[in-house]
């Protein structure tokens, strides 16, 4: 049955009001607020279109790769393969470091390459290929991260492995696995051995989807040697995967931020340099990879995001890649797209972690990183989440992890909402939106930023809505009124609507209120699995779509995430 505005009740708190738009729906004006929230209008003419929604959220990482084939490691990694539909990537730090295997924060090992007592390379690929079976076998694809370097090919390889903690200062990291090779010719054969072992284990047409790229962030503290001496180790380690791999997939350099000067010699040097390894002009550059974190601050008693600082660095990224005309088509993928710059820091500025505030901010950025794509003409393939889980750690220990001891944190679903979308992507009109250029230069700092991500599949539109704030302090709920104009269907239409926010897909907050047990009990373990599942706000409901119009009103909660899928019958 048609249901009419006059026939509608008040909206109750965080529930949906759905309703067909009369022909002119334009003339029913905003819906009034309820008392001590403000109105916000979004607008989608589902004829207008930005291209293909690319799943740029399919990417994540960690710095240690041993956690994926633990107990909780191996359940988060079959959660990403399912919500990214089995194309997603995983890339990690520490794949060739030497060691038994065991973990530790910042920390891990394989052992692939040791040497014998006459300094002959023995190669070591049962630990490796145990941490890309488990990437395989359950959805994920790797991002190959070559590095760092084997102890035994180090050039200052006392002390090997360091010790950090939260708290201790970030240098202390820098011992021997960060320095340059004794032997680029062994470093060369070392990633010709493991690129040829990978393609006879997994099979030529596997191993051309993966992404190959050398060391993490050379431009900062996970480099030890110079600028030159890292484009000398780069062209050894692309040559040997080519060798192995003419086809590969060969890319980098995953700096530290956009790189600037560095990310400039570096690409110079891909395109137009001497070959070290080959003598030959230029080094193969498939996709160019550079990282990007906010900068949040504790301040009053509080924390502060810093989601213009993440936007300027893919920014200014995006400008340097566009500013090579060579370049112009070359995929781009932030190899670190983060609130953040350490995932196992703990500190004041770091309290967002748990709660809302990372995924509403999540949810976000990732929507004006296609626009700033856009601005650019740049081809943005995707944004790897430097989050996973660590383990042994107490619950909901203030790590920027997408789950705790085998429970889901409320980031990780609106990577469940991500991954429920797909078609192409719709112009967005928002009253609420905080402008571009705005966000890049100071951030969400005076009015909040509410507005969406939509995208039209098949007979079906996704709509992915956040109330975002820097300031992580309440604020009035945003009362929607979604106008959806040429919709390709008409009739009777069925819409979900998915929420995070303080009572919906929160883990976090159940666990507060069971009183925040240091264990809990296996009921309780039961209830926070599910409460960290993404949940719906309300049933499903029926509504009805005249001449391609709709109208949808709902209330979201300052720092609230919400997926409306509208289906055809």
């Amino acid at each position: 049955m048609r249901r009419t505005l006059l026939s509608l009740p008040l909206i109750p708190l965080l529930s949906t009001a759905l309703f067909a738009a009369d022909p002119t729906p334009g003339q029913q004006g905003s819906p009034a607020a309820e008392s001590g929230s403000f109105p916000v209008a979004i607008k989608i003419d589902a004829a207008k279109t930005n291209g293909p929604l690319h799943p740029i959220w399919r990417f994540f990482g960690a710095d240690e790769p041993n956690y994926a084939t633990m107990k909780d490691g191996r359940k988060l990694i079959g959660e990403l393969g399912e919500l990214t539909c089995h194309a997603g990537f995983f890339r990690t730090h520490n794949l060739l470091c030497t060691g038994d295997g065991t973990p530790a924060l910042k920390w891990g090992s394989t052992n692939a390459y040791t040497e014998d007592a006459q300094g002959n390379p023995v190669y070591d690929w049962k630990i490796l290929d145990g941490i890309f079976d488990t990437y395989l076998q359950n959805g994920l694809r790797p991002y190959a991260q070559i590095g760092f370097m084997p102890e035994a090919l180090s050039i200052h390889p006392e002390p090997y492995q360091h010790k950090w903690k939260p708290g201790v200062k970030y240098e202390e990291i820098e011992t021997g696995w960060a320095y340059p090779p004794k032997d680029y010719a062994k470093w060369g054969e070392l990633v010709y051995q493991w690129t040829k072992h990978c393609v006879e284990k997994y099979g030529r047409a596997e191993v051309e989807k993966w992404y190959w790229e050398v060391w993490n962030e050379p431009n900062g503290a996970y480099w030890k040697g110079s600028h030159d001496d890292f484009f000398k180790l780069h062209d050894y380690a692309i040559e040997g995967v080519r060798r192995a791999l003419p086809t590969a997939r060969v890319g980098g350099a995953d700096t530290a931020g956009p790189g600037g000067k560095f990310t400039r010699d570096f690409l110079d040097h891909c395109l137009r340099g001497s070959n070290y390894a080959t003598g030959k002009f230029g080094t193969p550059i498939d996709f160019i990879s550079f990282h990007a974190k906010g900068a949040p601050k504790f301040v009053e008693g509080h924390v502060r995001m810093g989601i213009a600082n993440q936007l300027r660095a893919i920014d200014d990224g995006f400008g340097i890649v566009a500013s090579y005309p060579e370049l112009k088509d070359k995929p781009i993928v932030i190899g670190e797209s983060d609130p953040d710059g350490c995932a196992a820091c703990q500190d004041p500025q770091l309290g967002y972690r748990n709660g809302t505030m990372y995924s509403s901010y999540t949810a976000a950025c990732f929507a004006r990183k296609f626009e700033l794509a856009d601005r650019r003409g740049v081809n943005l393939d995707g944004a790897l989440t430097w989050a996973f889980e660590f383990e042994n750690q107490p619950f909901f220990a203030g790590f920027r992890v997408l789950a705790t001891n085998g429970i889901d944190l409320p980031v990780l679903n609106v990577f469940r909402m991500f991954g429920k979308m797909g078609g192409r992507r719709l112009v967005v009109e928002s009253s609420g939106a905080v402008p571009l250029d705005a966000l890049l230069k100071d951030g969400v700092r005076a009015a909040p930023d509410v507005s969406a991500l939509a995208a039209l599949g098949q007979k079906q539109l996704n709509l992915l809505a956040w109330h975002y704030h820097d300031d992580d302090v309440p604020g009035p709920d945003a009362a929607i009124e979604l106008t959806l104009s040429a919709l390709p269907f008409n009739g009777t239409a069925t819409l979900n609507h998915y929420r995070i926010d303080r009572d919906h897909s929160n883990s976090f907050e159940a666990w507060k209120r069971m009183g925040s047990p240091a264990q809990p009990t296996p009921d309780q373990y039961a209830q926070l699995e599910k409460a960290g599942q993404l949940a719906e706000l309300a049933p499903p409901e029926n509504i009805h779509v005249e001449n391609g119009n709709a109208v949808v009103r709902f209330l979201l909660p300052r720092q609230g995430v919400s997926l409306l899928v509208l289906k055809a019958n």
